[in-house]
């Protein structure tokens, strides 16, 4: 984790919260949802506003390092809904909150 640059800040994590309003994989209402890279950091992923979803604690232990649709599929989720709900999530989010340049 130390290798890699996260730049996820507290506003954002707040706002995909607020946004997902739950479990992003299974839609869970569960109050305490923890921080999940759709891509895994073990595969690339960052923690950044647009890799982290909201997951619960099953959802997040059970995909651990997978792949997400692979994982969803084998889970039965529904995998297209996700990657719309996504996919639209994250765009308004960063427009909402642009990423803070990186120092020269």
């Amino acid at each position: 984790m130390a290798r890699v640059v996260h730049d996820l800040t507290e506003e954002q994590w707040a706002a995909l919260m607020d946004a997902w309003e739950g479990c992003a994989y299974c839609r869970s209402p569960a109050a305490a949802l923890q921080k999940d890279c759709v891509l895994p950091i073990s595969r690339g992923g960052r923690y950044t506003l647009g890799n982290v979803v909201p997951a619960c604690r099953s959802c997040n232990a059970s995909k651990s390092n997978d792949e997400v649709t692979g994982w969803m599929r084998r889970k039965k989720l529904d995998e297209r809904a996700f990657l719309v709900r996504y996919h639209t999530l994250v765009t308004t989010l960063l427009e909402q909150h642009p990423a803070e340049p990186e120092p020269a």
